[in-house]
């Protein structure tokens, strides 16, 4: 394991000094690039959503350059930069939300098991409809990454967000689960996977865009570590790969590796806050579908973040 020399207190001093001085984008009086890294995990993102419900609650959104966003997390990063991630959090544990996005049984129909179509052009614009125009006028950056399909490469959407129906789109490649979710999403002639492939945690991301400070919503305990697939997936995914991702297969298998990389990375930040689900928390599955055991992991996230970042709207003593 790398030896951690991390200072929290650098963010947690950086976000009371913005906090006092009022600094919104644009109008900062520091040097600093701070970024919100949300990391993703499908069912496992309704931890990462019950921390930026704290965020929201906490006002500290606009002391954020920009939120950076990986599956899952991108999902949630855009009902934050919206302004309603405290409003739309029960839908983690609405049978009629969770049942109608999330059904194993389609599978048998050669259906998606995982129907994000479904979910972001009618839960979140006829349901519960999320701001989309809201997200685009955010002076906060908004960076959904995907996997491209012919490369295997972490790509960030940000530059291919001019509009709600791109930004859709983008939300969509961000979230389309190998196998699970259908085929890939094509933005401008080109496909995207799930960013999970590539980037679980969009800490290299950030670092290449040159943030100082890092706070990073973890859905994952410390002592669950990342493993290499299965034989199973193995057998399972490998035809779909060459079928309709070729390039990610080779990204997919060292997967292992690629989470080791960005624990590393994460660990020796000099300035990065990591918010992680507690010890003996919930272990929460991909496609975890249980009203009850959601709203644990959600509520869970909130006071997990609440009390790591409660001491960032307090005056130093």
């Amino acid at each position: 394991m790398p030896r951690l020399n991390q200072r929290p207190d650098a963010v947690l001093q950086l976000l009371r000094d913005r906090k006092q001085h009022q600094s919104t984008p644009g109008n900062r009086t520091d040097n600093a690039r701070l970024a919100l890294l949300i990391e993703g995990g499908s069912s496992r993102g309704a931890y990462s959503s019950g921390m930026t419900v704290a965020i929201e609650q906490l006002g500290l959104l606009p002391l954020f350059d920009a939120v950076y966003g990986s599956s899952a997390g991108s999902l949630n990063a855009a009902w934050l930069l919206c302004g309603r991630a405290n409003s739309t959090k029960h839908a983690w544990w609405d049978p009629a939300v969770m049942r109608t996005t999330i059904n194993p049984l389609r599978a048998l129909r050669r259906l998606p098991v995982v129907d994000t179509q479904h979910l972001i052009h009618t839960i979140y614009t006829q349901v519960m409809p999320m701001g989309f125009q809201d997200i685009l006028d955010n002076p906060v950056e908004f960076h959904p990454l995907a996997t491209d399909a012919l490369t295997g490469e972490a790509t960030d959407l940000h530059t291919q967000i001019h509009d709600i129906p791109s930004l859709q789109a983008a939300l969509r490649a961000s979230t389309a689960m190998p196998l699970l979710a259908g085929p890939p999403v094509i933005i401008n002639g080109r496909p995207y996977v799930d960013a999970g492939m590539s980037e679980m945690v969009p800490i290299r991301s950030a670092l290449a865009q040159h943030a100082t400070h890092l706070v990073v919503l973890r859905t994952v305990r410390t002592d669950e570590h990342p493993m290499p697939p299965s034989r199973g997936e193995r057998l399972v995914l490998s035809r779909w790969f060459a079928r309709h991702a070729p390039g990610v297969i080779e990204t997919w298998l060292r997967r292992k590796d690629s989470r080791l990389e960005e624990e590393n990375l994460l660990a020796t930040h000099p300035a990065c806050l990591q918010i992680r689900p507690p010890l003996g928390s919930a272990q929460v599955g991909r496609t975890e579908r249980r009203p009850d055991l959601l709203r644990t992991a959600v509520e869970t996230g909130t006071r997990a973040a609440t009390n790591a970042l409660a001491a960032s709207v307090l005056e130093p003593r």
